[in-house]
C-alpha cells in the first residue's frame, strides 16, 4: 500500500458506494436481510472506520481498541461489508454466505463468531446499554492503570443506533445513567431516518430527541445531511473532545438511499428486486456483477485505516511491558491472555447462633471476593440494603470516583443487565442484583449474556413466597423455571450458608458463562449436613435415614429445611426419608449416570418440594402428583400464613408426603 497518497485524491464517495453495493449483494444472495440501513447509513460507518475508530484488523481483540457496538443489529450486512473492506478476516466467500448456517456472517452480529464484532446485538436497545457498560469499564480501567508517564487505557466506545433503539425503554435507562456518570468516552451515532418497520415513526415516535438527550446530560450534535461524510467526521471529532459528557450525534439519513423504495418502510426488512439493484449500481457507477470489489477501493480504504492505526498494538505492548508485574498480570487477566482466575480465600464468620439468611451470607462472601479481586464490581437496582450486595470498603462508582466498586444503577433493571454485559465484554466479572421476581425485567440481557458466554453474576434475593406481606407481585413463582430454561445459564438456589459458599466457589472457578444466585431473605439454620464442595455437583444427600429409605424428597433453598423437618417427623411414624438438596438442577442433570443413580436410586419413589413452578421438575419426576409446587400466584400476608394457605407449612407437607408414600 502506498502510504504517501494525497488524501484529497481519494474518492471517498466511491468507497461508501462500494460498501453499499456489497451490502445489497449479500442480502440479495441470502434472499433475506435489511437493505434500507445498508444504503442509508453507509456514510456513517465508513466515516467512523476510515477516520476515527482505532483498531487493528489483524488483531481484532487488541485490548485498547475503540469499541463499536452495532445496536441496530439488523444492519449486520453493512457491518460485514465494512469489516471485509477494512481487512478483517471476513472474506468475500463469507459475505456470500450471509445468513447461512454456520457462517461467519449471521443474520445479526454475534460476538465470538465474526472477527471485529464486539457484542451480540439484535434486540433493539441492548447494544446502546452494553455500550454504556463498556464506557464504565474504560472509566474504571483508565483510573486504575494510567499514570502521567503511561496512558495505556483510553478507548472510546461508539454505538450505532436507530429510531427503533431509541423507542426501547432500555435506551433511556442506560443513557440516563451514562449522563449521570459523565461517561465522556461514549459516543452514540443516531441513524435518524424517521422510518421503522411498520411505517413513518410519526405514527408512534414524536419525541424531541435532542432535548431529551440534553436533559439526560449528553452533548447533542446534529448532522443534517447523512451523505456528508466530512460533516459526520467533524461531529465525531467534536464528540471526542468532550471532557465531561457523553455525546449523541443525530445524523439525518434516508433509508434505502438510491433505491426506488428510498424513504419508505418497504425497504427496511425485505430484499430489493433485481432490477432495483441493477439500477442502483448503474446510478453509482458500478458493474452489475454480484460481489465485484475494486482492489483500488480496498487499498484506499485501508490507507486511511493504516495511517491512523498501524502502530497501535506495538505501542500498547510497550506500555504493557512497562507496568509493574502485579498491574501487568491484572491487565492480562482482563485481556484474556492470563487464564489464571484469581479466587481469593473466602472470609466467612458464621453467626454464634448458627443461623443466617442466605442473602446475609452472600454479602459476607461477596465482600470477601470483591475487595480482593479488582475485576469484580457491580451493584444493585436501588436495592443495596435489601440485596445486601454493597461492598463495604469498595467506594461508590461515580463521576467523582471511577475507582469505586459499587454502582448505583437506580431503578433500572433493564439497563443494569445489559450494562453488566458491556463490562464483561471488557474482561470484568461484574454482578448485578435485584429481587428474583424482577429478574423478568433483565431477561433479554441475561439471554444475550448466555449467548456470549459472559462471566456475569446475577444476585437475586427475596426468592420465595416467604416474602410474605409484599404480596404476589414480589413473590416469585415462575422465575426459577424461566431462568433454568435459558441455555448456558447456571442457576443456583442455595439452602443455607454452606451452600452459599459453595455457590460462589462454583461460580468463581468457572472461566466464563453467566450465573444466577437465588437467595432467601429468611433467617435459616446452618445445617451440618450441607457441604460447600458438593454444590458444584448440583445435588447431593443432606439427610439420610438409618434404615433404607422408603422415599426421597428433593428440595431447594429454604424448602430444604421444611423437607428435613418432614423427614424427621415421618421417621417417628416408621417412614424413612432421604432428603436431597438440589441447589442447581441443571448441574445435577449433567453428572455421570452413576452419581445420579447413587443420589436418586431408580427404585425409590421421589417427591419434589419447591414453592415455585412445577414444570422444571418433569425431567426427574414423571407423575405430577409427586411434585409439591406452586403453579399460581402468591398472596399478601404474614410468611407463616402464606405458607399455610398454599400448603407449604410443615403440617401440610407432612400429610401430603405421607399420603403419597402410602
Amino acid at each position: 500500500m502506498n502510504i504517501e497518497k494525497d488524501d484529497n485524491e481519494i474518492n471517498q464517495e466511491r468507497i461508501i458506494d462500494q460498501i453499499r453495493c456489497l451490502g445489497i449483494d449479500m442480502i440479495d444472495e441470502a434472499a433475506s436481510g435489511h437493505p434500507g440501513i445498508v444504503l442509508g447509513a453507509a456514510p456513517i460507518l465508513y466515516t467512523l472506520y476510515a477516520h476515527h475508530l482505532r483498531f487493528d484488523p489483524k488483531n481484532p481483540n487488541y485490548f485498547n481498541r475503540d469499541r463499536f457496538v452495532m445496536s441496530a443489529g439488523h444492519g449486520s450486512a453493512l457491518l460485514y461489508s465494512i469489516l471485509n473492506l477494512a481487512g478483517f478476516d471476513v472474506s468475500l466467500d463469507d459475505l456470500k454466505r450471509f445468513r447461512q448456517i454456520d457462517s461467519k456472517t449471521p443474520g445479526h452480529p454475534e460476538y465470538g463468531v465474526t472477527p471485529g464484532v464486539d457484542a451480540t446485538t439484535g434486540p433493539l436497545g441492548q447494544g446502546l446499554a452494553m455500550g454504556v457498560g463498556m464506557a464504565i469499564a474504560e472509566a474504571n480501567l483508565s483510573k486504575r492503570f494510567n499514570t502521567p508517564e503511561c496512558e495505556i487505557i483510553d478507548y472510546n466506545t461508539y454505538v450505532l443506533c436507530s429510531d427503533g433503539d431509541l423507542m426501547e425503554g432500555i435506551s433511556y435507562e442506560a443513557a440516563s445513567l451514562a449522563g449521570n456518570l459523565k461517561l465522556n468516552k461514549l459516543i452514540v451515532l443516531y441513524d435518524s431516518n424517521k422510518i421503522s418497520l411498520d411505517g413513518d415513526v410519526n405514527l408512534t415516535f414524536t419525541d424531541n430527541i435532542s432535548m431529551r438527550f440534553l436533559s439526560l446530560g449528553f452533548n447533542v450534535i446534529t448532522v443534517s445531511d447523512g451523505e456528508n461524510y466530512e460533516a459526520i467526521s467533524k461531529a465525531i471529532e467534536e464528540a471526542k473532545a468532550s471532557t465531561d459528557r457523553p455525546t449523541l450525534i443525530e445524523i439525518n439519513t434516508t433509508i434505502g438511499k438510491h433505491s426506488v423504495l428510498e424513504g419508505t418502510n418497504a425497504c427496511h426488512g425485505s430484499p430489493l428486486k433485481k432490477e432495483d439493484i441493477s439500477a442502483i449500481k448503474e446510478k453509482l457507477g458500478f458493474r452489475d456483477i454480484p460481489f465485484a470489489v475494486s482492489q483500488n477501493i480496498c487499498d484506499d480504504f485501508r490507507y486511511f485505516i493504516d495511517k491512523r492505526c498501524q502502530n497501535l498494538v506495538s505501542d500498547f505492548n510497550i506500555k504493557l511491558a512497562s507496568l509493574t508485574e502485579e498491574k501487568r498480570q491484572e491487565l492480562e487477566y482482563l485481556m484474556g491472555t492470563n487464564k489464571q482466575i484469581p479466587v481469593a480465600e473466602f472470609i466467612y464468620d458464621p453467626p454464634v447462633d448458627k443461623a443466617e439468611a442466605p442473602r446475609d451470607t452472600s454479602s459476607k462472601i461477596l465482600n470477601s471476593i470483591a475487595i480482593n479481586n479488582p475485576n469484580v464490581m457491580g451493584g444493585s437496582a436501588d436495592l443495596f440494603s435489601s440485596n445486601k450486595t454493597y461492598i463495604k470498603d469498595g467506594g461508590n462508582f461515580s463521576s467523582d470516583n471511577y475507582l469505586g466498586k459499587n454502582i448505583y444503577f437506580g431503578v433500572r433493571e433493564h439497563a443494569m443487565g445489559a450494562i453488566l454485559n458491556g463490562m464483561a465484554l471488557c474482561g470484568f466479572r461484574p454482578y448485578g442484583s435485584t429481587f428474583l421476581s424482577f429478574s423478568d425485567y433483565m431477561r433479554p440481557a441475561i439471554r444475550l449474556a448466555a449467548m456470549m458466554d459472559l462471566a456475569v453474576t446475577y444476585i437475586f434475593t427475596h426468592d420465595s413466597i416467604s416474602v410474605g406481606e409484599d404480596g404476589p407481585t414480589h413473590q416469585p413463582v415462575e422465575q426459577l423455571l424461566a431462568l433454568r430454561s435459558v441455555p448456558n445459564l447456571d442457576v443456583f438456589r442455595p439452602a443455607d450458608a454452606n451452600e452459599v459458599i459453595g455457590t460462589y466457589l462454583a461460580i468463581m472457578e468457572k472461566k466464563s458463562g453467566p450465573a444466577v444466585i437465588c437467595l432467601s431473605k429468611t433467617k435459616l439454620p446452618i445445617l451440618e449436613t450441607t457441604k460447600a464442595k458438593d454444590v458444584e455437583k448440583g445435588g447431593y444427600v443432606v439427610f439420610e435415614p438409618e434404615r433404607k429409605a422408603n422415599g426421597i424428597i428433593i428440595s431447594t433453598g429454604e424448602e430444604v429445611h421444611l423437607a428435613i423437618e418432614v423427614a424427621k417427623r415421618l421417621k417417628v411414624k416408621g417412614i424413612d426419608i432421604r432428603v436431597v438438596s438440589m441447589p442447581n438442577l441443571n448441574r445435577f442433570l449433567r453428572q455421570d449416570p452413576e452419581y445420579i443413580d447413587e443420589v436418586l436410586p431408580v427404585e425409590i419413589r421421589k417427591i419434589v418440594i419447591e414453592a415455585g413452578s412445577s414444570f422444571a421438575w418433569n425431567c426427574l419426576i414423571f407423575n405430577d402428583k409427586y411434585i409439591i409446587s406452586l403453579d399460581q400466584f402468591g398472596a399478601s400476608g404474614k410468611k407463616e400464613d402464606v405458607y399455610k394457605k398454599y400448603g407449604f407449612d410443615v403440617d401440610s407437607l407432612e400429610e401430603k408426603v405421607e399420603d403419597l408414600l402410602k
